[in-house]
């Protein structure tokens, strides 16, 4: 499962001791900001958080396997990075995300039976249609959204019965409105390909990046190669129903569109959002909504990156596993609160890329993510990883 939608870190979270040491300079300095205004603004009564833009490659760079990108994928993903980078001029995709999302509230319109449907309580709604069965931060359920799960590389991940009911959230069949949207499915798997496969190049360069710390990731198995043979990848398509703003409500939680948290997997894929009032596309109605990220020097900045690009965001394994040398950091998103963001809808895709179920994890000590949930030895398949994190945070479960 992917567990960007339901594990939670504490806003307040701050590297450790151990990953202090091996920064170089504070990530203020690394992003051009004034170390001394940001700790005067944080002071203040409450200026907008810095927005900071993303780095970004060429897709002709990054397809160039034997090209040197350690640079940017530091500056990007590195200990200093934010743990998001973008790419630009993907062929095919600025058409690929439109027919996608543009479906988006097409899925949601459904008749109520049809949705009913299309969920899959046994896989924890982890697969088809998701509405209101995950908590926001306040504990309340998540109304104001909906969701689509499927893997767009695998229908049925696997046949053996044991799996399917050992790991439902990643092992259950897909679920698609046949027969009454049929080009879901073939908007849904066209661009969660293409985002994969733009995936595994930049994470060929992750790998020539951490290599070149010294450190061999998933000890001895490439990243790259990792993805490439899992079948546990899962696609997300979101929307955000439209509702009503007025004047009290501008200046809302930072997090009020999604909570704070880390993805859990290996690479996050995104893609700029798409929004509609009265089904025409408009620009997004507030600048200050949007994605946020809480920094290694534990600021706030907003994220941005242009809307033919493609976002990928570290997650949790990779950090792990590359001793850290690969960063995945907390974000949440802030929903558009003022009064002509009202009638607007928001729809977006993530695509969740992340090892096999049977993968072998071992984590290191310092790095500071669920040492509750680890055994001794250190060690958990990613199956009974995601599941631990599943049962901690799914709601009625502890």
């Amino acid at each position: 499962m992917e567990i960007g939608r339901l594990v939670r870190t504490q806003p307040g979270w701050a590297p450790t001791a151990a990953d202090r040491g091996r920064r170089r300079r504070p990530l203020a300095l690394a992003l051009g900001l004034s170390p001394c205004r940001v700790r005067c603004r944080a002071a203040a009564m409450p200026p907008p958080p810095p927005s900071v833009r993303t780095v970004s490659i060429p897709f002709s760079d990054l397809k160039e396997r034997d090209g040197d990108l350690s640079r940017k994928i530091e500056e990007g993903l590195g200990p200093n990075g934010l743990g998001i980078i973008s790419i630009a001029d993907v062929p095919g995709f600025p058409e690929l995300r439109k027919e996608l999302l543009r479906l988006a509230p097409k899925v949601a319109s459904l008749p109520e039976d049809v949705k009913k449907e299309l969920e899959d309580p046994d896989s924890r709604y982890s697969f088809g249609w998701s509405h209101g069965k995950e908590k926001l931060e306040s504990g309340k359920l998540d109304t104001f959204k909906g969701s689509f799960y499927a893997n767009p590389v695998l229908d049925v991940p696997t046949t053996e019965d044991v799996l399917v009911r050992r790991y439902p959230s990643y092992c259950r069949p897909n679920i698609w409105p046949a027969n009454h949207l049929p080009e879901l499915e073939i908007a849904f798997k066209a661009l969660g390909k293409l985002m994969l496969e733009v995936g595994l190049m930049l994470a060929h360069h992750c790998d020539r990046y951490v290599m070149q710390q010294g450190v061999g990731s998933y000890d001895g198995e490439s990243l790259e190669q990792t993805i490439a043979r899992s079948r546990c990848h899962k696609g997300r398509l979101l929307y955000y129903f439209p509702r009503k703003f007025s004047k009290s409500e501008e200046g809302g939680s930072v997090s009020s569109w999604c909570g704070w948290h880390t993805d859990h997997g290996s690479l996050t894929g995104l893609t700029c959002a798409l929004f509609t009032r009265s089904s025409m596309e408009i620009p997004c109605p507030d600048s200050a909504a949007g994605l946020y990220i809480r920094t290694r020097d534990d600021q706030v900045v907003k994220v941005t990156f242009e809307e033919d690009e493609l976002a990928y965001q570290i997650g949790e394994t990779t950090e792990i596993l590359s001793r850290g040398r690969l960063c995945a950091t907390p974000h949440c998103v802030k929903a558009p609160s003022s009064e002509n963001a009202s009638n607007v809808d928001r729809s977006t895709f993530a695509m969740f890329m992340q090892p096999d179920w049977d993968e072998n994890l071992k984590f290191p000590s310092e790095i500071p993510y669920h040492h509750e949930l680890i055994p001794p030895n250190g060690t958990l398949t990613f199956g009974e990883y995601s599941e631990r994190l599943v049962n901690k945070y799914y709601q009625g479960k502890t």
